[in-house]
């Protein structure tokens, strides 16, 4: 049995409000399943702390030298190598409020690389790879191979927790590029849990259209074809997820890998992405918990990465013309090419492997929380922010419609199924909205 560790507590009380919890946990999931079984396990040894206790985690050591000019703008340079973060959380309860599930700060592995085993792996994914798997095998050691396995088990993995909660299934469409390569849409509509839930794969190539190029000229990268064209290879796995209940946030993660070819037959590689969470209302709880996933993510590779990466985020998914951050943020990164093409891999699979236990807890938290129509006015007013953010400043999607053979739907797929637009909107000062506002205009630290 999971060791429980509470304030305050005798450990014979614990251990009878944990299974008192647990019993009615199970009971009230009956609503969606009567036949599925609770995904996430007690851990042996676990830490479990209640709402009442805080700690605030201190990063110590400097992020090593100075990077060079060409690498002065983005975060400090990556060092060492990492191993995969855990990816099913627990299930924990809170010492003032035993029907409430609070998040563990310990999680299991589900899914393991298993690094040549491409067939074998293959038969997990929710469809056959975007590339044929007899090339796969062929160039198994190549990045290119390495980074579409990482995606594709990410895709997997994600929809199968998500097809958990809700008790629908994802409908897979595979789609072709006709300029080269293509890409799985795994989406759920309607569904008991969520409104609208998307997991992207794309595996893309060809040349790059000079606008796509301007783009990336802009972010400093010194590009130079041959006889004008620029062959390269785009590759990724991007989610949105959009939850019925206003009480369950929208998450959002995108993570990617980018070659280009250079006139002279050289390569020049990066990787990009990040995961941010918005809620429509604040729990400090919730925003703890996934930052925390997050930055023991980031902390395996750099003390410094978490903050780095976090007010990158904030930066980022900025609505400027609102003058607010489009939810509570998370980690962001783009352009990552250093230290080493290994390590920069290492910390993005490291990324990756948080996205189940940094979201399935809270969803978990919140999935038979009673709500208001006001309160899901609301959420449809936060959503309509959102899809300004994706149409007026969103890299990904700027990219793919500048891209020739882009796939719409799948471009588009991040937007919610209805959204809101009132005149002149202003909630009432001393409510929760205008709580959330506040957060949104003056982003915090959560861990």
């Amino acid at each position: 049995m999971a060791t429980l560790v509470l304030c305050n507590m005798s450990r014979t009380v614990t251990r009878r409000c944990a299974a008192a919890h647990l019993k009615s946990l199970a009971c009230s999931r009956q609503t969606l399943s009567s036949t599925r079984s609770l995904p996430f396990t007690l851990l042996p040894g676990a830490g479990w702390f209640s709402r009442g206790t805080c700690f605030r985690l201190m990063s110590h050591g400097t992020a090593g030298k100075s990077a060079s000019s060409r690498l002065g703008r983005r975060a400090l340079l990556f060092s060492g190598a990492a191993v995969a973060s855990a990816a099913v959380a627990g299930l924990v309860f809170n010492a003032s409020h035993f029907h409430r599930a609070e998040m563990a700060t310990r999680v299991v592995p589900a899914m393991r690389e298993e690094e040549g085993n491409i067939l074998e792996r293959c038969r997990g994914f929710m469809s056959p790879p975007v590339t044929d798997i007899n090339v796969l095998q062929d160039r198994k050691d190549e990045m290119r191979t390495r980074m579409e396995m990482l995606i594709m088990e990410t895709q997997a993995e994600f929809c199968k927790a998500l097809e958990e909660v809700d008790g629908g299934k994802f409908k897979v469409d595979r789609w072709q590029r006709k300029e080269g390569g293509g890409g799985i849409s795994c989406v759920m509509q309607d569904g008991n849990a969520f409104e609208k839930a998307g997991v992207n794969v794309s595996v893309v190539f060809g040349n790059l259209t000079e606008e796509a190029a301007r783009q990336m000229r802009s972010r400093g990268k010194v590009l130079k074809g041959k006889d004008g064209k620029l062959p390269f290879v785009a590759m990724g796995v991007s989610s949105v997820i959009h939850p019925k209940n206003p009480h369950i946030p929208t998450v959002h993660f995108n993570y990617r890998y980018f070659e280009v070819e250079e006139e002279d037959g050289s390569k020049q590689w990066w990787f990009g992405g990040g995961t941010d969470l918005t809620p429509v209302y604040v729990n400090e709880e919730d925003g703890h918990h996934f930052h925390k996933a997050l930055k023991d993510a980031c902390d395996k590779h750099h003390s410094q990465y978490y903050p780095d990466f976090k007010k990158w985020c904030d930066r980022y998914f900025y609505v400027r013309h609102r003058g607010e951050t489009r939810g509570i943020g998370g980690i962001f990164f783009d352009d990552l090419d250093s230290p080493s093409q290994e390590e920069a891999f290492s910390f993005v699979k490291s990324c990756a492997r948080t996205v189940v236990p940094c979201y399935l807890p809270i969803v978990y938290k919140h999935l038979n929380d009673s709500f208001t129509q006001e309160e899901k006015d609301w959420q449809q007013v936060r959503r309509g922010r959102y899809v300004e953010f994706n149409l007026v400043y969103d890299r990904g999607v700027k990219f793919g419609l500048a891209t020739p053979g882009s796939r719409i739907e799948s471009i588009l797929m991040s937007l919610p199924l209805t959204a809101r637009w009132e005149y002149m909107h202003e909630p009432t000062k001393g409510t929760r909205e205008a709580e959330m506002l506040e957060v949104l205009r003056n982003p915090k630290e959560w861990v």
